[in-house]
């Protein structure tokens, strides 16, 4: 961790009766209702899944877990969330990632700051909550996450990937830069260039030069809220700094075009970019 991140989390400690989320919330989100009626529902046949308790720096969060019911030690993937928290969709993510060999966990990453399962306005996520999680943090608490499943004994982090969607999109390439331990990220429609703040001080585009895994991202050429010529400016800087990482872009995909629960899905393109994410940790020894 460099100086930045810890003198910010110095600034942004929390006791631990500050937590205010401290189990998961059943079902999706309330913002997301009603889902849509082609939403994928993964069983969990096979599979060890469910509530977890990740040990963090001032206290511990709630996540959740998937990987095969027997066997391992399995690679490790770390599952970012949406704005949404992790929500059922996030839960199905990590199911998808453990039917394919992998320990899966999403570590609920709004836990001081608020519970945005309750609240119905996208909006007021974003204001309330969302805008008041320091990236610091959230580095600190996907490396607790990554030793969690480490020390449970059954995941390996010699195989560690990434992969994060939306809010958690940004938050890959900032992990990918922060963690020397992982070894692939794959960023679905992540914010790439933006103002910078106390509690985000730094935005992919301004950490090309230090990014220590390959990340693949996945975009959206219809996306209104991550705009073209940003995506544009990524893929630029990835190949003026010789990065071996990779955007790929979805001509007629919009934002959240994975997200199958929502009318933003687009079946075409999530399902090439799923390929791709497989593809990309078996490249890079996620696997």
């Amino acid at each position: 961790m460099d100086n930045v991140m810890r003198n910010l989390l110095s600034k942004t400690g929390f006791s631990r009766r500050e937590f205010v989320v401290t189990a998961l919330a059943a079902g999706f989100a309330l913002a997301v209702r009603p889902v849509s009626a082609q939403t994928i529902t993964t069983d969990a046949a096979g599979l060890s899944v469910g509530e977890v308790k990740i040990p963090v720096r001032d206290g511990q969060i709630p996540g959740y877990r998937a990987m095969p019911a027997s066997g391992g030690p399995f690679p490790v993937v770390l599952v970012v969330q949406e704005i949404f928290g992790v929500h059922e969709h996030i839960r199905d993510i990590c199911r998808r990632l453990a039917k394919r060999g992998y320990l899966a966990v999403a570590p609920e990453l709004y836990a001081r700051q608020g519970d945005v399962s309750k609240i119905t306005d996208v909006q007021e996520i974003m204001t309330r909550i969302v805008s008041k999680v320091p990236d610091a943090q959230v580095m600190s608490d996907l490396d607790a996450a990554a030793d969690w499943a480490g020390k449970s004994g059954h995941g390996d982090l010699k195989r560690l990937g990434i992969t994060g969607f939306c809010w958690g999109g940004r938050i890959v390439w900032l992990y990918a830069a922060h963690s020397a331990r992982v070894k692939a990220g794959v960023a679905w429609y992540g914010r790439l260039i933006g103002p910078s703040t106390e509690l985000t001080p730094k935005q992919p585009i301004d950490l090309v030069g230090k990014l220590k895994a390959p990340v693949l991202g996945l975009y959206g050429g219809a996306d209104s809220s991550i705009p073209k010529e940003t995506i544009e400016q990524m893929a630029n800087a990835l190949q003026a700094a010789d990065r071996p990482s990779l955007i790929v872009v979805y001509p007629r995909a919009s934002h959240g075009f994975h997200a199958d629960y929502r009318p933003s899905y687009q079946k075409e393109a999530a399902e090439d970019g799923w390929k791709r994410l497989l593809g990309w940790f078996k490249k890079y020894g996620v696997g």
